[in-house]
């Protein structure tokens, strides 16, 4: 048993603000805890139990508690911020409000905060990275879209800093990752096109220099080959491109004597604009094209005509990545802290 936790008195309703400003020492002396726990509680210690944490916050936010956090920077040496890089890419609807809706219920009752930091077109990935190691801006790094050799990997892995990525690399040095099978989506995907009937079954692909452009295209080609069909891997376009262009390409294509008849999708914006193009030639509707995406939101429960999907929960992916990277800063080794979200099927609505 930890510290001052023997004696838990339950926690008063209607408790007023103390007139001076609330102290560690103030919620000691309300919860019947050591000084000791009441800070390590705040700061989300595994250690602590964690209905002691949550008593602990509970009155923290009862009498408006708020720590000094230079004083806190001071003591501990850490800035108790976490910092999310973000990059403008619109493959995925609302991706940065489902990370941050998941980190956000694995920082609660902690002290740390979250800090958006943004990644701009044409700077170099590791350049975010680089500036909040030299100003000492976080105390761990949550960043998407890994590469095979991605430089960010490899500089925080140098320096030992705290980081959990959206995606994998090819590293021998093994890192802390969340990442959904991409390889599983897109062999399920491509299967269910065969299934229906699809004998020239096409992909469209993230630009190559991701990691999970890899496992999409090894998922697809282990179901067409198994299959014996045609197929048709898409260059012209990829899901970075607008979705005005992945329409006309995709208008173009499915005109042509050597058209695909179904698509595989890895975002929801691309299954739109493929959608397009073969709603303004009638051939989703008469069923002659059929498309198989990647669903990361409620989206297309509503769109009409229905086309296939598989999920990936992007929501419980930033709670992961949350919670192995506070476990990452408490120095649990690395290993512990892999995890790859299996493919879920969306439930069929009628």
């Amino acid at each position: 048993m930890a510290d001052g936790e023997a004696t838990k008195p339950p926690i008063r309703t209607g408790r007023r603000r103390p007139s001076s400003k609330p102290t560690l020492k103030t919620i000691a002396d309300l919860t019947g805890l050591a000084i000791t726990t009441v800070s390590r509680a705040l700061a989300g210690a595994p250690q602590i139990a964690l209905e002691t944490r949550e008593r602990v916050r509970a009155v923290a936010d009862e009498i408006g508690y708020q720590p000094d956090r230079a004083a806190l920077r001071l003591r501990t040496g850490r800035t108790h911020v976490i910092s999310l890089i973000l990059d403008p890419h619109d493959e995925i609807i609302g991706y940065g409000t489902s990370m941050i809706n998941g980190l956000m219920q694995a920082l609660r009752g902690t002290a740390y905060h979250l800090v958006v930091t943004p990644h701009f077109p044409g700077v170099p990935d590791v350049e975010p990275v680089r500036h909040i190691l030299k100003n000492n801006m976080a105390d761990g790094l949550l960043f998407a879209r890994t590469g095979p050799f991605d430089e960010r990997v490899k500089l925080l892995t140098e320096t030992d800093f705290p980081f959990v990525s959206h995606g994998r690399t090819e590293f021998f040095t093994p890192h802390a990752f969340v990442d959904y099978d991409n390889t599983g989506f897109a062999q399920k995907a491509t299967e269910s096109l065969i299934a229906s009937g699809c004998r020239r079954p096409a992909l469209i692909l993230p630009p190559r220099r991701y990691t999970f452009a890899q496992h999409l295209l090894y998922g697809f080609m282990t179901a067409v080959r198994a299959a014996g069909v045609d197929y048709e891997i898409v260059d012209a376009v990829t899901l970075d491109s607008p979705s005005d262009e992945i329409r006309r390409f995709f208008s173009n294509r499915f005109a042509a004597s050597d058209c695909p008849d179904g698509v595989v999708c890895g975002g929801e914006v691309s299954a739109l604009a493929v959608m397009a193009a073969a709603s303004d030639l009638g051939l989703l509707q008469a069923g002659t094209v059929k498309i198989v995406t990647k669903q990361t939101s409620g989206l297309f429960d509503e769109v009409r005509p229905r086309i296939g999907s598989l999920y990936e929960d992007l929501s419980d992916a930033g709670r992961l990545m949350g919670e192995f990277l506070l476990r990452r800063i408490a120095g649990e080794p690395v290993e512990n802290l892999q995890h790859i979200q299996q493919v879920q099927a969306r439930p069929s609505l009628s």
